[in-house]
């Protein structure tokens, strides 16, 4: 962290400490009006005096109990000799939380005892995601909640609706994987726009994103088999 970007944090938390602790509901109420194409999600005080967190359409803002002062970026907690990023750690939790709660819109797949999750969003056209798949092929005792997300033009909607419209869904993504389409029907209802909204949410930007269960991003981009295993251990060994 530049000392630039601490004593700009440092600053605005003098002109935010001092502020007398408010009721979340008030501020909640305050601040939907202040912006009404916001929906709050929830208003939280921080372990700072005067400061609250307030979550809206999946982001995360830092405010006083008036309103008067508003930050968007990271906020460190610099107590005990060791910085911790508590806006980083937030993300992760409500990423978590997020994920946990849509796992309907995405189609499962498990090797081994599958004890261990990530969540991918992936284009069944994607060539990163296809390399993906095969580092994933090669991994086991792992479950993988995969999110449609055809953003690489109509043949990947159709090859998406076939896969998610399959009876074994898993193999119709094998199928997509190896660059043919799926057979079998495309009629029935699916999460995909669900899913290009929580795409949206996460700011994802491209395919494939890794998300591992603890709601920490892996990646933007592929990431080769002994890496996620990395990563999958830092969940395990927390």
């Amino acid at each position: 962290m530049s000392r630039k970007l601490t004593m700009g944090m440092v600053a605005l938390l003098w002109l935010l400490t001092g502020a007398a602790h408010g009721s979340e509901a008030d501020i909640r109420q305050a601040f939907q009006a202040k912006f009404p194409n916001a929906t709050v999600e929830s208003v939280t005080r921080t372990p700072f005096s005067g400061i609250y967190e307030v979550v809206f359409n999946g982001q995360i803002a830092y405010i006083d109990e008036k309103l008067n002062f508003a930050f968007f970026g990271n906020l460190y907690d610099m107590r005990g000799g060791a910085e911790r990023n508590l806006t980083r750690e937030r993300s992760a939790q409500l990423n978590a939380a997020t994920l946990s709660k849509s796992v309907d819109q995405a189609f499962k797949r498990a090797r081994g005892n599958g004890n261990r999750t990530l969540y991918t969003f992936e284009d069944p056209n994607c060539p990163w995601c296809k390399k993906l798949h095969g580092e994933l092929s090669s991994m086991t005792n792992i479950t993988v909640y995969t999110f449609l997300i055809p953003i690489l033009g109509p043949d990947s909607v159709e090859k998406s609706k076939a896969v998610w419209c399959a009876k074994d869904r898993a193999k119709a993504w094998d199928e997509a994987m190896q660059g043919t389409m799926p057979g079998g029907r495309r009629d029935c209802e699916t999460p995909i726009e669900k899913n290009l909204q929580l795409m949206q949410r996460f700011g994802i930007r491209g395919t494939p994103a890794i998300y591992l269960a603890d709601g920490r991003q892996v990646a933007a981009g592929f990431v080769p088999a002994n890496e996620l295993e990395q990563a999958l251990n830092s969940v395990s060994s927390k």
